[in-house]
């Protein structure tokens, strides 16, 4: 079936879309990845594998060329790795299901086949590795299956580290030096996102190959666990890397950030990280979320069972969707791009953000 990322999929209402942004004119020959992402379908039911005609209109219609979306469950549950492989098999019956719209990614010419076949790409990633444990075989079972990013901590302790929220803050394991060291051995890009701030540390320390923290925000902007301090952002350039900023509410302390903050997170990486390792990670699904009572009401349920789980980070709450607003729009590449290249910054360098600098380590990384 169509597994549903959260609630970004909730609601199959009419959404109020605001009229489409008139992009750069070099936009629409655009290669447009997002590092972090989810497939959804709002108008479709639940146990479909087939996407509406609807959400493939949709889809087509957001610029975007490849997204990456997330194994889950994520956290110390119990058959984890049973129940992450369900969610692939969910998800392989869905690719089956829309040979005309979808492409799985594997490698970096995957990228760049689906874009000119005008199909979406849809390229696995984790983003914990709770699943693998101290079971280090795993890693290459995964990579056999598609997956091609491996994230080393949610927001919670797992056996390789501390994720954002712990307050022990701690170091590495041991196991988790292996880990890093097998994903690697694997070709498999090394992402810290989520993770607490000495596992970043360490494990950018760690890192022998091009790392990424594919979503996060800037924390010396402001100072929030999920966000990355400017010191690990130059690592992770120094080391040939990319920083993916998202379009979430901890980028401002009152959680209403807009297409305005999102942009200023994007500026300052740009300086501390120079412009090839900067990139878009909005960990939002592609199809805008329609606010709706349904909305609500699956958030007010997704943040109880986040808080129950114990990973609900600061800034979430029963009143907050884990989105931009402004940015929620069918167009919000083209709209972001605009917004951009208003304040003068060049094809060249948008370029890079919006998709060849994730092409471009993706295909250091995985090599080919």
């Amino acid at each position: 079936m169509l597994t549903r990322r959260t609630l970004l999929a909730a609601g199959a209402a009419t959404l109020a879309v605001p009229a489409l942004a008139k992009p750069p004119g070099w936009f629409a020959n655009a290669l447009v990845i997002d590092g972090l992402s989810g497939l959804s379908d709002p108008y479709g039911p639940e146990d479909q594998t087939r996407l509406s005609d609807r959400a493939i209109a949709e889809l087509r219609k957001t610029g975007l060329s490849t997204m990456r979306t997330t194994l889950v469950p994520v956290g110390n549950q119990p058959d984890i790795w049973e129940k992450v492989n369900g969610f692939m098999d969910d998800h392989d019956s869905v690719f089956a299901a829309n040979p005309d719209v979808l492409v799985k990614i594997k490698t970096a010419a995957d990228i760049e086949a689906a874009k000119k076949a005008g199909k979406l790409g849809i390229l696995y990633g984790t983003q914990d590795t709770a699943m693998i444990g101290s079971d280090l075989d795993r890693v290459g079972k995964l990579k056999e299956r598609g997956v091609r990013c491996v994230q080393l901590t949610y927001n919670l302790r797992n056996l390789s580290g501390d994720g954002s929220l712990e307050p022990a803050n701690a170091s590495l394991s041991r196991l988790a030096k292996a880990t890093i060291e097998r994903i690697e051995a694997e070709k498999m890009l090394f992402d810290l996102s989520h993770g607490g701030a000495n596992t970043i540390r360490e494990g950018l320390a760690q890192a022998k190959r091009p790392p990424s923290i594919s979503h996060t925000g800037c924390r010396d902007l402001h100072d929030h666990p999920r966000n990355a301090f400017d010191a690990d952002m130059k690592t992770v350039a120094d080391k040939g890397g990319v920083v993916g900023i998202y379009f979430m509410p901890f980028l401002v302390p009152n959680g209403k950030a807009t297409a305005a903050d999102v942009i200023t997170h994007i500026e300052h990486a740009w300086k501390v990280c120079g412009e090839d390792h900067v990139a878009i990670g909005t960990d939002n699904g592609p199809i805008p979320t329609p606010i709706t009572d349904d909305t609500w009401k699956r958030a007010r349920e997704e943040y109880e069972y986040r808080s129950k789980m114990g990973f609900a980070a600061p800034g979430e709450g029963p009143d907050v969707l884990p989105l931009v607003l402004e940015l929620n729009r069918l167009d919000r590449f083209p709209y972001l791009a605009s917004l951009l290249a208003a304040r003068g910054h060049g094809q060249a360098k948008l370029e890079k953000l919006f998709g060849t600098n994730w092409l471009r380590l993706y295909r250091d990384v995985w090599g080919g």
